[in-house]
Order: C-alpha cells, then sequence, then structure tokens
C-alpha cells in the first residue's frame, strides 16, 4: 500500500474483542482486553485502497471505564482528526459501556470525520468469536461514511450513537437503535447507508476541566417500596445530580418523588429518565424535569454535561 493512501486509524481500548478464554471450549469464561489492538488490526482484512493503523489507547474491561479513560480517548480521536491523510477512525471497544461512551463522544466531539466503535460478545479465541466481522465490517462503515456522525457497528448492523441501547445480554446482535432506523448494514463488504437521526450535539466546551473538577451525578431507581431513603444519603453526602430511572414513562413513587423534590430543593439537580428501552418521559406540567433521553445511562451523560456547562458559566 503506498505510503500516500488515505489511513483508517484502529484505536483499541480493550473489551471482550480483545479477551481471551483460558480454553476455547469454554470461551463463556474468559478475561477481557488481553490481546493487543496491533494484532486485532492485523487479523482481519483491510479495506482496497487505504492503509489500517493501530494505537492501544487503553487496555481495559469496559466495565471498569471511568472519565480519565475518556479523556484519553477523545485526545486520541481529536489528534487522530487533525491528521488530513486519516480517513475515518474506529474504536474496538468492550460491550458493557458502548452505549455511554458512543453517546458520550456523540455529545462532545463533533467529529469531520466517520468514528465507528465496534465490540465483540465472544471472545478472540472462541471458535465462533463475533470480532473479527465485526472490526472488519467496522473499517469498511469507517472508509465509506459519509459526514462525521458517531456510528456503531455490531453483528452487520449500523446504530446511530444518540440512540443506541445494549438490549441483550448475550447474543451477538445486543444492541438496538431503540426505535429509530438503523444508520445503515454491512452487506458482503458493502455499507449501505441508513438514517442517521438529527440530535443536538453538545454545548459543552470541548476544553473539558479535569476529572477532579466533574459534578457527581448519580442514578436512582424506582422500584417497589422505594422510599427515598438512597436520595437522602446522596444528599447527604453531597451529590451535584440525580437521574430518576422511573417505572413507565417516567413516574416515581410518592416517597421517592418527595424525596427527589427536596433534593432539587436543595440545589440538586433532578432529572427524570425510564427503566424501559424505548418509549418517550412524560413532560406533563408540574412533573420533575424530564432528561432529553430516556436512557438513565445515557440522561447521567446529559446532566453531567449540563452542569459543567452550568460551571463554565454557559448555562
Amino acid at each position: 500500500m503506498p505510503s500516500s493512501a488515505p489511513v483508517i486509524l484502529v484505536l483499541g481500548t480493550g473489551g471482550t474483542i480483545a479477551g481471551l478464554a483460558d480454553s476455547p471450549a469454554t470461551s463463556g469464561r474468559y478475561q477481557a482486553a488481553q490481546l493487543p489492538i496491533a494484532a486485532l488490526a492485523a487479523s482481519v482484512p483491510g479495506v482496497a485502497g487505504y492503509r489500517i493503523e493501530s494505537q492501544q489507547v487503553l487496555q481495559i474491561d469496559s466495565k471498569d471505564l471511568n472519565f480519565g479513560d475518556w479523556f484519553a480517548l477523545l485526545d486520541a480521536l481529536q489528534a487522530a482528526q487533525r491528521r488530513t491523510e486519516v480517513r475515518g477512525m474506529v474504536i474496538t471497544h468492550g460491550t458493557d459501556t458502548l452505549e455511554e461512551t458512543a453517546y458520550f463522544l456523540h455529545r462532545v466531539l463533533m467529529p469531520s470525520k466517520p468514528v465507528v466503535l465496534t465490540a465483540a460478545m465472544r471472545p478472540a479465541n472462541a471458535p465462533d468469536a463475533d470480532g473479527p466481522g465485526n472490526l472488519a465490517d467496522a473499517l469498511v462503515v469507517a472508509a465509506s461514511a459519509s459526514g462525521g456522525a458517531i456510528l456503531v457497528c455490531m453483528a452487520g448492523a449500523v446504530h446511530a450513537a444518540g440512540v443506541l441501547r445494549k438490549a441483550h445480554t448475550t447474543a451477538v446482535d445486543a444492541f438496538t437503535s431503540d426505535e429509530a432506523p438503523l444508520a445503515g448494514r454491512v452487506e458482503a463488504g458493502n455499507y449501505l447507508p441508513g438514517e442517521i437521526p438529527g440530535q443536538p450535539m453538545s454545548m459543552a466546551p470541548l476544553a473539558l476541566p479535569p476529572v477532579s473538577d466533574w459534578p457527581w451525578v448519580e442514578i436512582v431507581e424506582n422500584h417497589v417500596h422505594a422510599d427515598g431513603r438512597a436520595v437522602q444519603a446522596l444528599v447527604q453526602a453531597g451529590v451535584h445530580g440525580l437521574v430518576a430511572a422511573g417505572t413507565g414513562n417516567g413516574t416515581l413513587s410518592l416517597p421517592l418523588e418527595a424525596a427527589l423534590r427536596l433534593a432539587a430543593q436543595a440545589g440538586v439537580r433532578v432529572l427524570r429518565a425510564s427503566r424501559c428501552l424505548v418509549g418517550p418521559v412524560s413532560t406533563e406540567p408540574g412533573l420533575l424535569p424530564a432528561a432529553p433521553s430516556a436512557s438513565p445511562v445515557k440522561a447521567r451523560i446529559d446532566l453531567l454535561l449540563e452542569l459543567l456547562d452550568a460551571q463554565a458559566g454557559r448555562a
């Protein structure tokens, strides 16, 4: 491949796609984040006309990600965007928190080039490993997609980051796009674009403050006998924001709602989301404010960015 060919940069963060089982016969028991990204990138076919480069940003099980890891990934993506020879970027990631990382990037990055996240539900040495196919598909999407959307490619389906959810614990097609249409599919090595839902980008400053200055935001859930004591404890401990994962369209038990209203009166920012996988959150007058996204983990990111904007004097 000539050195002048455009580049697809693969950024590795670990996850099951880089995981290894003790034995292929027992691939359900494995350790994530074992293989280096260079080995993963070298194991799949490239894309005709493109050079494939790899960079190890993190090597972690995604359930253990923290805000500092997001900063490292964001820095790598911003540096890649400044390279004129880079056509697109692929991120290998664990599935546990893929929804959150994709949404965070959707809110803060504002990319000028395609960014495609991919992952695997089975470790790399499983007989039926899905990671190589997912990575190969993601390379095709990064080489073919137009614009600067944040996309996720899994099991041949391409999802927009703003509507992505993990909906199954073990299936290879574990992700859905809520009720939105797919952003595309990869079939026989070709990217067939679909519809990318339009969503507002972040108002957060690109120069995010250090992690030590980020607000503390937690999620509390409505359930049978939700009495609000968890909210009281969090307020006493100094929490800055609370996302209430309500039942149905964001409903809350009377004691939990009362505790959340007291928290709001004490200066804690409160938003309602829903435990349900799809559907809106009620915005009727008199209710606690609804989050922009019904997903509690996405709502938490929205609230974090809202509070960061307020700290920066932009709210």
